[in-house]
């Protein structure tokens, strides 16, 4: 069937209106390594510009650490580029299973099952451990694919309002008649920053018998005293049931996920998920990265330690210049600006300051909640966190934002 001039001319004028709204969604392309100075063409077409990078995953600068770059190629040399398999079929070699025992030993859970990535790792799982009998009572600011793998599940669906554990335990009483109830939520949420109360969870699902499921992703490398994640954090090592998280951010920054946790779960996966069982396996070159990083990680904290003074550092500048920021101690800080043009404006002007930071509006984060979502790095040095926060408040100045309150913004930019 031919993609008829009708058709064309319908999804031309959707995107004419998008465009027309002055906040449509463009490409920037990165012309270097990832790292706290990249070449950016933006827009397609223009000069090289170096830029500040300050809205990356890469927490703990290792995307193009010497090391993890010898260790990928070595395993590219001597495991090949890819497994052309599943794993169940030809797809697994020893470094993957090398892998999962290390990524067990650091989480100081039970197993670990590999994913082509942490999105099918969330999908996968909850679709092959639930039923129709079971209910997910999930926190409801969960990261989207947590969403999608809710959508692909069988089980019943509820939400509780966000970090409100009151509400919460309301919920796990309204279900205590299901098979099974699983609560869900992130680690750390990537467009707020904010921590989950995991200790408060973990005392409700052992007080109502369910399983705590936490999305680590924004956590897994830097979080907690050596990293661990929010699990270490909230003094919880052993007590959460899943795990899901990436090897794409602070773990090498390339590809990849998992399910660690409690052993019947993991095989449960091993058997039943989809994207276990349909896609290809996390490829050698990738493995031996993350094999490396989580060396690093076991060996030393000081990269975590420079972000969490990096972090601060960061906070503490913005607030005393008078921005709006969510409440948070984690490197994802926000920015508040509620309004989706200002928040593509502040991102363009900064730009030309040298400071590559993305303005994020619905429907990535809600209606009224525009944000330039800034996230440091271990990579980054103090020359460049200072000449960062320069950079916003002279387009804070431009903007007359500094200073003001929410509702002042609001009135003077709309939402």
């Amino acid at each position: 069937m031919s993609f008829s001039d009708n058709i064309r001319e319908l999804y031309q004028d959707q995107l004419r209106q998008i465009h027309d709204t002055g906040i449509f969604k463009q490409e920037r392309f990165i012309h270097s390594s990832q790292a706290a100075d990249i070449d950016v063409e933006f827009p397609e077409g223009a000069s090289l510009k170096r830029v500040i990078n300050m809205c990356s995953n890469n927490y703990l600068g290792l995307s193009s650490h010497p090391e993890v770059l010898k260790a990928a190629h070595e395993g590219l040399d001597h495991r090949g580029y890819g497994m052309s398999s599943v794993r169940f079929i030809c797809g697994t070699q020893d470094i993957h299973h090398e892998l999962e025992r290390k990524v067990t030993e650091f989480l100081g859970t039970e197993d670990t099952i590999l994913f082509p990535s942490c999105m099918d790792a969330n999908t996968g799982m909850s679709e092959a451990v639930l039923t129709d009998q079971d209910v997910m009572i999930s926190d409801r600011l969960v990261h989207a694919s947590i969403i999608d793998g809710i959508r692909l599940a069988p089980a019943q669906h509820d939400t509780f309002k966000h970090s409100n554990m009151d509400h919460l335990e309301k919920k796990l009483q309204l279900h205590a008649d299901k098979r099974l109830k699983m609560v869900i939520t992130d680690g750390v949420f990537s467009m707020d920053g904010d921590t989950a109360k995991l200790d408060e969870m973990a005392d409700l699902c052992d007080k109502y018998d369910a399983m705590l499921f936490v999305d680590d992703s924004h956590s897994t490398g830097f979080i907690g005293k050596t990293g661990r994640g929010t699990h270490e954090k909230c003094g919880l090592m052993g007590r959460v049931d899943i795990i899901t998280t990436t090897f794409g951010k602070a773990l090498g920054g390339a590809s990849g996920g998992c399910v660690s946790g409690r052993r019947e779960i993991v095989e449960m996966c091993r058997q039943k998920a989809r994207p276990y069982l349909f896609s290809n396996t996390i490829a050698p070159v990738v493995v031996s990265g993350v094999l490396k990083v989580l060396d690093i990680l076991f060996q030393s904290t000081d990269r975590r330690d420079k972000l969490e003074k990096n972090a601060a550092f960061w906070r503490q500048g913005l607030t005393d210049a008078g921005f709006v920021l969510k409440e948070g101690d984690t490197p994802i800080v926000p920015v508040m600006l509620f309004n989706a043009k200002l928040s593509q404006d502040v991102s363009r002007d900064l730009y030309e300051e040298g400071i590559y930071a993305i303005g994020f509006f619905f429907p990535v984060v809600p209606q009224g909640q525009a944000r330039i979502r800034t996230q440091i790095s271990a990579g980054h040095e103090q020359h460049h966190l200072e000449k960062a926060l320069d950079a916003f408040i002279k387009v804070g100045k431009k903007y007359d934002i500094l200073g003001k309150t929410k509702q002042e913004i609001i009135a003077r930019y709309g939402m």
